[in-house]
């Protein structure tokens, strides 16, 4: 395991465009690229906004300046980076009064933003959770596809467009969905029991495996459809989520930081977010992503 850098915020949303490995963090209110395997590890500052949370990816065949959308929790909207400014790219506040959680947009750019809808930060328990849901943003309108999620975290397509996997913290499950023509979700089943682990962000590999991150239990496990662990790796920190990349796509990036519980989630200051590199053993698949590294 390799430490790329760290003294960061609170880091989410890896994504690995362009040769480099691309964060947000949200403490800080910026997105950040990181080149992992330059002699300094430089990190540019791409954008500064101010939302919690604040997750992204990139719509597909353009370049990062074009194509990076972001959830705005502070706007309840989807933004667009042109050319360095941001701009509004669809209105989801009709949908819910509360902020959106992570985003994943497929090789046909359909775009997936999921919201637990409620105040997380507020510390509402697990042992009831909210009605959370997925949204499907096409055309620059947003709908409801998939309801009575119980909070509703990462979430990937496989490479075929086909599939969509939604990490279930509150559920300790990945849940998966067909996805259609239009968009619209599916067959809705679960994909893998994770007994009482919380899967926050995740990744797929080309085997069909699922990587998830762990902050509880400060980790991130490789499972087959069904739930057998494959790999695991673990931190000394809280594993908000990751993602496969390099020039391979063999190496799993991880970010990590210390977790102080939700009611200090908005006034924590000594996350001392980390950005870690571990090898792994299947190539990237699917999307957040290249869709493969073949192409």
């Amino acid at each position: 395991m390799r430490t790329i850098t760290t003294g960061l915020g609170l880091l989410e949303s890896p994504r690995w465009h362009d040769g480099r490995l691309w964060v947000a963090d949200w403490t800080a209110g910026l997105i950040r690229a990181i080149d992992p395997f330059g002699p300094s590890g430089a990190i540019e500052v791409v954008l500064e906004h101010r939302s919690l949370p604040m997750c992204f990816d990139f719509l597909p065949h353009l370049p990062a300046g074009q194509g990076l959308v972001l959830t705005s929790s502070s706007q309840l909207a989807l933004l667009r980076l042109l050319d360095g400014s941001l701009t509004q790219y669809a209105d989801l506040s009709a949908l819910s009064p509360h902020g959106y959680n992570d985003i994943v947009i497929d090789g046909r750019g359909n775009i997936y933003v999921n919201n637990v809808n409620f105040d997380f930060a507020a510390g509402k328990s697990a042992a009831d959770p909210a009605p959370g849901f997925v949204a499907l943003v096409k055309d620059g309108c947003a709908r409801v596809v998939a309801d009575d999620l119980a909070f509703p975290n990462g979430m990937a397509v496989t490479a075929d467009n086909a599939t969509l996997v939604v990490a279930e913290s509150y559920g300790h499950r990945l849940t998966a969905f067909d996805i259609g023509a239009d968009g619209s979700l599916s067959n809705r089943r679960v994909w893998a029991h994770l007994r009482d682990h919380s899967p926050d962000g995740i990744c797929l590999d080309r085997d069909g495996a699922v990587w998830y991150a762990d902050v509880g239990d400060r980790c991130c496990v490789r499972v087959s459809q069904g739930g057998e662990v494959l790999d695991r790796v673990q931190l000394d920190r809280g594993a908000f989520a990751c993602m496969l990349g390099g020039q391979d796509g063999c190496t799993l990036f991880v970010v990590a930081a210390h977790w102080p519980g939700p009611q200090h989630l908005m006034n924590h200051t000594d996350w001392d977010g980390t950005v870690l590199a571990v090898p792994a053993p299947a190539p990237a698949a699917g999307w957040p992503g290249p869709g493969s590294i073949d192409g």
